[in-house]
């Protein structure tokens, strides 16, 4: 896979969150030649601001609402690869700030694509949106990438909205592949080390443990594709890669996440972090405004990604919650009052997936 990105030009939208702050460091780790665009850094602690890699790649702040800057960057950038993962990521946040969501996660997308128009090299593309992103009607047999897409809360609905937009400059400007190659990938929920999103389950229950508090839970029967950021990353790489080397993939959506079978519920977890962290407790609450719902049950189907990506889960969900709970007690101090070193924390657990379970 280092062959793949070694000295590319690399851009990334969204670097300085959770899964652009990994999908980051394996990158600099492969060798890329990096260039980041993010409003901010969402979240204080940060993962991207521990790993200390701000001086390894070219690190812009602007908002990709501004169209005339992120045209100028791209331009001049001229990047291979661009993977575009800028977003309002939060659901209970689009309720109280939708034009700010759809402006993001809308506009934002239509803006990428209006700057990679102009672009005079050929370029592969892999747009991020979210599992949120079909009319859920709380099937069981998980949804495919052709099932209707669409949402009742301001995110899904802009993700779903994004999805559509993206087909339509497919369609409509992109139809050559020769020369630009877009795809888009809907995930379902990612956990892992570095994440600091508040009202997400994991962070949450981090950061009440470590003040020695009870987790206060909004659903603990609610179920979700839940995988590893790691497992997720390394399949927006994959996917890259396979569509740069056949155009057959131009304009096509993959579906990321667990086997629709190993799909686990909230309690599932919390039990399984009770048996790994011992003075873990949770209560379960009721949910302040019942207006902001949040679906139940979410399962996506992802054989195509299994069959035509050969991208499947290979941790288990012990392992899992293992990799994850890890990277925490090591960020806490839990194994070592030695000063922490983030880069080596995050950089270890990447090789090692990589030694287990990619180069067995």
């Amino acid at each position: 896979m280092i062959k793949n990105f070694k000295n590319k030009k690399v851009l990334i939208t969204g670097h300085t969150g959770f899964k652009g702050s990994w999908l980051t460091i394996w990158l600099v780790m492969m060798g890329a030649k990096i260039l980041g665009i993010s409003k901010d850094v969402p979240t204080k602690p940060s993962h991207y601001s521990a790993l200390g890699i701000s001086k390894k790649i070219i690190d812009f702040r602007f908002d990709i609402r501004n169209l005339n800057k992120l045209k100028k960057t791209i331009i001049k950038f001229q990047p291979d690869f661009i993977f575009h993962l800028a977003a309002q990521p939060l659901v209970n946040i689009s309720y109280k700030n939708p034009l700010i969501t759809w402006e993001t996660n809308l506009v934002g997308t239509i803006n990428i694509l209006e700057s990679i128009k102009l672009l005079k090299k050929k370029c592969v593309c892999v747009i991020v949106t979210s599992d949120k992103c079909y009319r859920n009607y709380e099937l069981k047999r998980g949804y495919k990438e052709t099932d209707e897409l669409g949402g009742s809360d301001p995110y899904s609905a802009s993700k779903g909205a994004a999805e559509i937009a993206v087909r339509s400059y497919i369609e409509s400007f992109f139809v050559d592949p020769k020369k630009y190659r877009i795809v888009t990938a809907r995930a379902g929920n990612v956990i892992g080390g570095g994440d600091w999103n508040q009202g997400r389950l994991i962070p949450d229950c981090m950061i009440s443990t470590q003040s020695n508090r009870v987790v206060k839970i909004r659903n603990q029967y609610s179920t979700r594709p839940w995988q590893h950021v790691i497992e997720l990353i390394y399949g927006y790489l994959k996917l890259a890669i396979k569509l740069k080397e056949n155009k057959l993939f131009h304009g096509e959506s993959f579906n990321f996440g667990p086997n629709k079978h190993k799909n686990r519920k909230v309690k599932e977890i919390l039990h399984e972090i009770k048996k790994q962290w011992n003075n873990f407790k949770w209560v379960q609450i009721k949910n302040g405004d019942e207006s902001e719902k949040e679906s139940k049950l979410l399962k996506l189907n992802c054989d195509k990604s299994n069959r035509k990506l050969k991208w499947k889960i290979l941790m288990n969900f012990q392992e899992t919650i293992k990799l994850t709970l890890d990277w925490y007690k090591q960020h806490s101090g839990h194994f070592s009052q030695k000063k922490k070193n983030i880069y080596k924390i995050s950089s270890c657990q990447i090789k090692y997936y990589e030694k287990k379970f990619l180069n067995r």
